[in-house]
């Protein structure tokens, strides 16, 4: 299997907790990577703080990037980064991708991920949705994105809000086609 190239971006929405399972996944899952390239928004820095009560997304090996740099190698395709995860995803994120609107890093990176046609998943997080928002998901699927809602299953029976929220995850990281040891339906 070759090695791939992710982009993670953490937008203000709650459910910071999604993106910090993640990163630490994606730790366990260094092995598969070539590299990860992390953007987080202000605001995803302070909801982290907020819920989580800390700053540990500082200690992650991974290289981030300015919220603003459009030197970052995922602003161009040329860079062959397969794979963007945007975890949670705001609702104004979404919306900004879906028009097209690359005002930022993060936008930037998504509209270059579905013009290149490689995979953008974007793990949404409210509710409940407006027309509005139903309507920049269709547009985001129709141009080639994954809306993955943060909706977690329960038939792991899950015993920690951490242990919920990796059922998200691992999905996630089913869609983004990294090989995990996870729950699987029926499956001993």
């Amino acid at each position: 299997m070759s090695k791939r190239k992710l982009i993670v971006a953490i937008t203000g929405a709650s459910g910071s907790v999604y993106a910090k399972l993640l990163l630490d996944n994606l730790l366990k899952l260094s092995a598969q990577l070539e590299k990860v390239g992390v953007v987080m928004s202000d605001n995803a820095k302070e909801v982290w703080r907020f819920e989580l009560g800390n700053q540990d997304y500082n200690n992650y090996p991974f290289t981030f990037y300015p919220k603003m740099d459009f030197n970052a190698p995922f602003a161009s395709g040329s860079a062959k980064y397969d794979t963007m995860i945007i975890i949670p995803c705001s609702m104004g994120t979404l919306g900004r991708i879906a028009q097209g609107i690359s005002n930022d890093l993060i936008s930037r990176a998504a509209d270059v991920v579905l013009k290149e046609r490689r995979k953008l998943i974007a793990v949404v997080r409210d509710s409940p949705f407006s027309l509005i928002h139903i309507n920049n998901m269709k547009t985001l699927t129709e141009a080639g994105g994954i809306v993955c809602p943060a909706n977690p299953s329960f038939y792991s029976i899950p015993k920690t809000i951490e242990e919920v929220a990796q059922t998200v995850v691992s999905r996630v990281i089913d869609l983004a086609g990294l090989e995990q040891d996870t729950y699987r339906w029926n499956e001993k």
